[in-house]
């Protein structure tokens, strides 16, 4: 397989998306191993009821590293093929070299912000995890996404439900804002958050202004890897997710408190669930299926 890096940027790159590929891309590199297999269990529970078939075409929406991408193509076999897109161009080579490392012939990726247009009336299905709750514009990303399928066509989005539910991201930054204030209103970020798309009967309402019909959510609860021990989860802590943020935007002030906020975060994990694997927490996501008009 020829590894062929398709950019797709016929506009320049928003604010968003810099800040995704500057400063986000390198943090989610380091973490790799925690974001794909850390998140094992939600795929397990989530991908063999997708029902997709051989020969569908599929569009991977923020696909990161590929892994769910690849995981799509084999279900597609024989005869079905799969592009998936993210915004991060490190994301993409990395998953053009995934899938050649893989020998997984029937899946491409490209580089394009998914606001700005996805095609037309292409694929069978659409998928994406944990990938729309970063649209600036859910609405207008949403609608890209329904445009992006066959008439009756199928998506299915995973998102983050509630902050209470998900204590693996949730607890840490109440802990570091124990410590720090919280970011200010200017604080550059990588769009709404994680919890963005948490409230059922707002996201339903998005959805059907996407132009979506037969809108349905199905919670899923399952434990992700937060670090293989306590210094990996506090560095993972440290540098993604609200935590993340918080420390980000206080600048010198992190440093001073870092001694403080690693005990705190210590003191956290240790009551964590630990397996061979590392340290498990609990967490929650909505699996949110809908069709595009049509037949």
């Amino acid at each position: 397989m020829t590894q062929q890096i398709t950019l797709d940027r016929p506009h320049a790159d928003s604010p968003l998306v810099q800040f995704w590929n500057d400063t986000l891309a390198p943090k989610f590199e380091r973490y790799r191993h925690i974001l794909v297999g850390g998140l094992s269990r939600h795929s397990a529970a989530v991908m063999p009821g997708l029902g997709v078939s051989p020969g569908d075409r599929i569009l991977d929406v923020g696909c990161g590293f590929g892994d769910t991408a690849m995981d799509l193509a084999q279900r597609a076999l024989p005869g079905g093929s799969v592009l998936g897109v993210d915004c991060c161009e490190a994301f993409i080579a990395e998953a053009w070299h995934a899938a050649e490392q893989s020998w997984t012939g029937n899946v491409r990726f490209a580089r394009r912000d998914a606001e700005l247009g996805l095609g037309d009336g292409l694929y069978d299905l659409v998928f994406a995890r944990f990938g729309t709750m970063f649209f600036a514009n859910p609405v207008r990303g949403l609608t890209a996404m329904r445009k992006a399928l066959k008439p009756g066509g199928r998506v299915v989005h995973i998102v983050w439900r509630d902050r209470a539910d998900n204590p693996w991201l949730d607890a840490p930054a109440r802990v570091v804002r124990q410590f720090l204030p919280a970011p200010g209103p200017d604080a550059a970020s990588c769009g709404p958050g994680p919890f963005s798309m948490a409230d059922a009967s707002t996201t339903r309402a998005q959805m059907a202004a996407a132009g979506f019909t037969d809108i349905t959510f199905e919670r899923v609860d399952e434990k992700v890897l937060v670090g293989r021990n306590i210094a990996e989860a506090i560095g993972f802590q440290f540098a993604l997710g609200p935590a993340g943020e918080t420390i980000r935007e206080a600048g010198p002030l992190a440093e001073i408190q870092r001694p403080a906020i690693e005990a705190a975060l210590t003191a956290l994990f240790q009551t964590a669930e630990t397996t061979a694997e590392g340290i498990w927490m609990d967490s929650s996501s909505w699996v949110i299926r809908a069709r595009a008009p049509g037949a």
